[in-house]
């Protein structure tokens, strides 16, 4: 960031689908130094329209909001408008929530309880072409990068349409994992592993666990033990 951009303050909209929120959000950056609050979305994609029309240094991105969520809406804005950078701002910190977020162009990722002094550092460490993390997820990006992965076979072709992260829980169920283990082994909520669970079974026809570990070994998605 240049000299005369540093003396400037940086122009931030506002994507936040809970009203209240977004006005509480949008009134703590009227207090803060370095920060001029230029619009607020209640969506994704009246986010990018404000981008279109404002063309604003940051957004603040929340990811969970209708019709267009978070994660697409940063993918949107930073195809269409490279200029401008996101910064997430979200309830939610699980690995589902975060690295979509992070592969769709977010620069900085923030938690709710974030202070104002921690937006203002996110805001302009992204301008300066930095990260702009919070504490706890530079943590679990280290975590994650640091923790072994779970191994399972890869079947040439997904089966029933599975999605990656489907046949991962898959494996670790055939694994005898609870859902609790699960959760902790992919650094994401039980909620999180419950929904994967209730797609897989869904999209596979399962009725409980104990299928799942045969159609898990039918379809190659592990493989017995040697010996």
């Amino acid at each position: 960031m240049t000299e005369e951009a540093a003396t400037k303050p940086a122009r931030v909209v506002v994507a936040d689908d809970q009203t209240v929120v977004r006005e509480g959000i949008v009134m703590l950056l009227g207090l803060l130094p370095g920060i001029e609050v230029v619009g607020a979305a209640g969506d994704g994609d009246e986010a990018v329209k404000l981008v279109a029309e404002l063309a604003p240094d940051v957004v603040l991105m929340d990811l969970r909001m209708p019709r267009c969520d978070g994660v697409e809406a940063t993918r949107r804005i930073r195809s269409e408008h490279p200029g401008t950078q996101v910064v997430v701002l979200t309830t939610y910190a699980d690995d589902d929530s975060l690295f979509p977020a992070l592969r769709a162009g977010a620069r900085g990722y923030l938690t709710k309880d974030a202070g104002g002094d921690e937006i203002v550092r996110a805001v302009h460490s992204v301008l300066s072409g930095e990260a702009g993390l919070a504490p706890s997820i530079q943590r679990r990006l280290l975590e994650r990068l640091s923790d072994p992965e779970p191994v399972a076979a890869a079947p040439a072709e997904a089966p029933d349409g599975l999605t990656a992260r489907e046949i991962e829980v898959l494996a670790l169920i055939a694994e005898g994992l609870s859902n609790q283990e699960i959760a902790r082994r992919l650094h994401v909520s039980t909620a999180t592993v419950k929904t994967h669970i209730n797609n897989l079974f869904a999209k596979t026809g399962l009725k409980d666990r104990a299928q799942a570990v045969r159609y898990a070994y039918a379809k190659g998605v592990v493989r017995p033990p040697a010996g």
